[in-house]
């Protein structure tokens, strides 16, 4: 969900600056700002006990990050953190909350962003149960090539590492290759260079 950057700014928004591995806000922090991401990629992340970081979310320039959150008086229940350097917008939670009650094409959209991020939540979770890796791996590209408007077998590159594919479905980045390596072999997927073509 894109809000108009001159939209924003008008409301009270400014841009922040952050380098790669920064935090945005962390996991028991309050949530008190509607984020926009300028450029930039955020990840959205937790820890276990063992310290295995699981990916809930990777966010590029558009996106918002945690708005569900401005609609609850909750604590975060995860990370965002920045892949590379950002620029962000941000808003506190009363201005955004405002700026969405004086346009409802604004809120209409804000709700349409969040259902599909409920949508991807769904998916995942549903995928969890599952115990074969390349099915949870299909559903993860499914998902991204749904995305992209593109039908044709092997045109649309999977824009994430292995290590990200990884975390978004609770895999060993091993077994993510190997089941990758299957899928390829089953003629479900082409990798040239190492890129990944669905």
């Amino acid at each position: 969900m894109v809000i108009n950057h001159k939209i924003l700014e008008n409301a009270g928004a400014i841009i922040k600056n952050y380098i790669a591995s920064e935090n945005i806000f962390t996991e028991g922090e309050s949530a008190n700002y509607y984020f926009q991401i300028v450029s930039g990629n955020v990840k959205m992340n937790n820890y276990d006990e063992s310290g295995k970081e699981s990916i809930q979310h990777l966010l590029e320039k558009g996106d918002c990050i945690g708005e569900s959150l401005l609609f609850v008086d909750r604590s975060y229940p995860m990370n965002a953190v920045a892949l590379n350097s950002c620029e962000i917008l941000s808003l506190t939670k009363e201005k955004f909350l405002a700026l969405l009650k004086e346009n409802p094409k604004i809120c209409f959209e804000m709700n349409k962003s969040i259902s599909e991020k409920l949508y991807y939540k769904q998916i995942m979770a549903q995928n969890m149960c599952t115990q074969s890796p390349t099915v949870k791996l299909k559903t993860l590209m499914d998902y991204m090539k749904s995305f992209g408007c593109v039908e044709k077998r092997f045109t649309f590159q999977i824009p994430l590492t292995r290590q990200q594919m990884a975390n978004l479905t609770g895999l060993c980045v091993e077994t993510v290759i190997r089941a990758l390596k299957k899928m390829e072999r089953d003629g479900k997927l082409l990798t040239e260079n190492g890129k990944i073509l669905y």
